[in-house]
This record gives C-alpha cells, sequence and structure tokens, in this order.
C-alpha cells in the first residue's frame, strides 16, 4: 500500500543549492524485543537532497543510548569519509569536516574526547576509529534536537505528522 501511494514521489535535486554534505545519525537503543540489539540509522544530504542512507541492526547489545548512539554515529562516520572520497573524485572536494548531526549529548562527548576513560572502556575498539576522524577534521560531530534528526526515520516508527517531516527533510517530494 505504501510502495503503490509514493509512485510519483523521489528526491528532488536544486542545482542552486550548497554542495556541503551533511550527516545525520541516530539509534534506538535495544529495539530490538528479543536481542535487545539496537538499530542504527543514518542519511547523508548533498544540498537539497539525501544521496546515501542506511538502517542497520548492531552487531552487538549496547549497554547505554550513548552506547547505542556512540555506535551509530562511528558507522555514519565511516560513511562520510567513503562520501567524501567520491566527492574529491567527481570534482566535489569537501574543504571543512563534514558535519554530522546526533541527537544524544553523552555520545558527542565520548566522540570529541580521544582520551580513554572508564565509563567507554566497554566499548569496541572498532567504534573508536570516529575520535580520530573527529581529531583530523574529517568530520564534525554536532548536536541536533531530536524533532529535526532526519536519521530517526530508519530506525524506528514515527507519529505520521513526524514522518512526513522528517521525509520532506530527506528532499522527498512529488515528482
Amino acid at each position: 500500500k505504501y510502495i503503490k501511494g509514493t509512485l510519483t514521489e523521489g528526491i528532488f535535486y536544486d542545482k542552486d543549492f550548497d554542495v556541503n554534505l551533511v550527516g545525520y545519525t541516530d539509534s534506538d537503543w535495544a529495539g530490538d524485543i528479543e536481542t535487545r540489539k539496537s538499530t542504527s540509522g543514518y542519511a547523508f544530504n548533498l544540498g537539497s537532497g539525501t544521496i546515501s542512507w542506511s538502517s542497520k541492526k548492531q552487531q552487538v547489545v549496547a549497554l547505554s543510548t550513548a552506547e547505542a548512539e556512540y555506535i551509530a554515529a562511528a558507522s555514519c562516520a565511516t560513511q562520510a569519509v567513503w562520501l567524501r572520497r567520491m566527492l574529491e573524485v567527481m570534482h566535489q572536494k569537501q574543504d571543512n569536516p563534514t558535519v554530522i548531526f546526533c541527537d544524544n549529548k553523552s555520545a558527542i562527548a565520548i566522540c570529541k574526547n580521544p582520551v580513554f576513560h572508564e565509563r567507554s572502556k566497554h566499548i569496541d575498539i572498532r567504534f573508536h576509529k570516529i575520535r580520530e576522524l573527529v581529531t583530523e577534521k574529517e568530520v564534525l560531530i554536532n548536536y541536533c534536537h531530536t524533532e529535526e534528526q532526519i536519521a530517526d526515520i530508519f530506525t524506528k516508527p514515527l507519529k505520521a505528522e513526524l514522518f512526513y517531516k522528517l521525509k520532506k527533510m530527506l528532499g522527498m517530494t512529488k515528482i
């Protein structure tokens, strides 16, 4: 029913928009009732529309919302690096760090603090690559309110009003 109702919709890319890559990352902590694993989601906008998105169950059980969001942000940052390299090949080099918006202040603090600390020592080392990317200014992790978090659309069921708002923020429109 949903697909039939959206056959005339698509992502519109306006040529007059700035060509800066911007990412959004989110997770639903312990959303899978059976395994208690979280779902990571991200979306990347370039100009007026989304060019890359993902929704994937995390491989480990996160012990807190901060950990689930941090794992999601690490996945998002890895994709940001790949997209930056692709844009460079297409002569659209990104001169500034790619801003990634996250709605969890604790996860942002873990991303920005390259110093090992007790509260995050249990997090698998593979997720700490994001700290290096922040230090090297490949990515910049910023806060955004949950109501503006585009990646929410990929991680959990939403009320209709918020769903349509976020869908529009993805660049979806009647074509």
